[in-house]
């Protein structure tokens, strides 16, 4: 029986999943990092650019996650409950249906580059950086899509140090990809921005192609092929009940942030450049948080499986405070060190004023944060999908886009404004979904049963 002290057995089980989970996520976000750190040198209108190119491109992966956070979930529980042919039969559903939606998403941002971006506010000088990158990287979107499929089934399957390697060989292709492209080294002509998403684009292809010969060499030995003739329907089902609400709540999220972006756009090109690098800076501090919540969630979700709720509850419990203390500790490190950070990325020093400013206005924000990415990730995990879907739909709209209008752009206070009322969301939002883990609500909500 599980007390008040997390058994050793779960504490090995959630450091086998988070370690490798953390470094992966550290190298996905380098990999951002690096295209934006590389093209500081190129200009800063690139990575303002970029920056909001990238957020779009976000926004479409997330269709995605309708798919793979219920990969995730199912294959965590069914696992748990020892139904293997479900998990191959999952994995192949959602193989098939993220290709699908991978091809249609690469014509939409290929094709609607020019007017997405125009619909961003985005003036002649950023939008002819933008536009090449786009088209690049939006063409070959669906690497992405099986990418993330993968992945998540090694994860759920406690395979995590798969997407990790994988992940790390792609980080080194970019950044020597980055340095040909973007300033036209060993003979290569000097692409700026379309460099950036050449060699971001091919990555992800090598990424697509080594996580799926994994996949098939260790979570299914073969794709499903009879699911051509006899549908899985529960499994699809399934699938969507707990990614459209889950994907739901990131998608509302990251809709909130291109809002956002576009009312920063209105401050002008130093805010909105600022504004990028502290985006990609702060990531760095909730790193930890993300690799222990999503860790926390697949342990979670095999507890579950077995029908071990209280475990569940008790594991949750330490998971929600690992992930608070580490992630305030990192970014009040960042805080301090945050002027001399940006000093490293641009020498313009209205960039570096607002750019410091901004990260200690953060520290408000990583009091919430954490608790609301291992919140989702956990609540998801039992099946109690909808939750945080309505209440990031109500809480982050209500207050970080219309109270940061109002605020920032209506009456005039700008950025700093802005970011005080994503605090304010923020920090709501943790409070609403500590008490929602504490009453157990979520109990009873497994999908093995059905």
């Amino acid at each position: 029986m599980i007390h008040l002290k997390v058994a050793k057995g779960l504490k090995r089980q959630l450091a086998s999943l988070t370690g490798p989970i953390f470094i992966e996520t550290l190298l996905i976000m380098t990999l951002g990092a690096v295209d934006t750190v590389m093209l500081s040198r190129h200009s800063d209108a690139s990575v303002a650019a970029v920056g909001v190119v990238n957020q779009i491109v976000m926004l479409c992966f997330l269709v995605f996650e309708v798919i793979n956070l219920g990969t995730s979930v199912l294959v965590s529980q069914y696992l748990g409950a020892r139904l293997n042919d479900r998990v191959s039969k999952v994995v192949g559903v959602s193989l098939l249906v993220n290709l699908l939606i991978g091809l249609a998403i690469s014509a939409m941002l290929y094709f609607g580059a020019v007017v997405i971006l125009r619909l961003m506010g985005l003036n002649d000088l950023l939008l002819g950086e933008g536009v090449g990158y786009m088209r690049i990287v939006g063409a070959l979107a669906f690497f992405q899509a099986l990418s993330l499929t993968a992945s998540a089934a090694l994860r759920a399957s406690n395979r995590a140090i798969y997407p990790m390697v994988v992940v790390g060989i792609v980080n080194i292709l970019n950044i020597i990809g980055n340095y040909i492209l973007i300033f036209g080294r060993f003979g290569a002509p000097a692409l700026g921005a379309e460099g950036a998403a050449i060699s971001t684009a091919t990555s992800r292809g090598v990424a697509m192609v080594i996580l799926n010969i994994i996949l098939f060499h260790t979570v299914i030995k073969r794709f499903p092929w009879e699911i051509f003739r006899r549908f899985p329907m529960r499994e699809l089902h399934n699938l969507l009940k707990i990614g459209l609400p889950s994907a739901g709540e990131q998608f509302s999220y990251s809709s909130a942030q291109i809002v956002m972006t576009f009312f920063i756009n209105m401050l002008g090109l130093e805010v909105l450049a600022a504004r990028t690098y502290v985006v990609n800076i702060v990531m760095f501090g909730y790193l930890f948080c993300i690799a222990i919540s999503q860790g926390g969630a697949i342990t979670i979700g095999h507890l579950v499986g077995k029908g071990k709720i209280h475990g569940a509850f008790i594991l949750g419990k330490y998971v929600m405070r690992m992930a608070l203390v580490i992630t305030v500790t990192l970014s009040l490190a960042i805080a301090i060190t945050g002027r001399e950070i940006l000093s490293l990325l641009t020498d313009n020093t209205e960039i570096i004023s607002i750019g410091a400013t901004l990260l200690w206005l953060d520290l408000l924000v990583e009091i919430g944060r954490p608790i609301n990415i291992f919140a989702t990730n956990a609540l998801r995990a039992t099946g109690d999908v909808n939750y945080p879907f309505y209440v990031g739909l109500v809480v982050m709209w209500s207050l970080q886009v219309v109270g940061g209008y109002l605020t920032g752009i209506y009456f005039g206070l700008g950025i700093y404004a802005l970011w005080l009322m994503i605090a304010a969301d923020e920090i709501t939002r943790g409070v609403i979904f500590t008490r929602r883990w504490w009453s157990m609500k979520w109990a009873g909500k497994s999908f093995v049963t059905e």
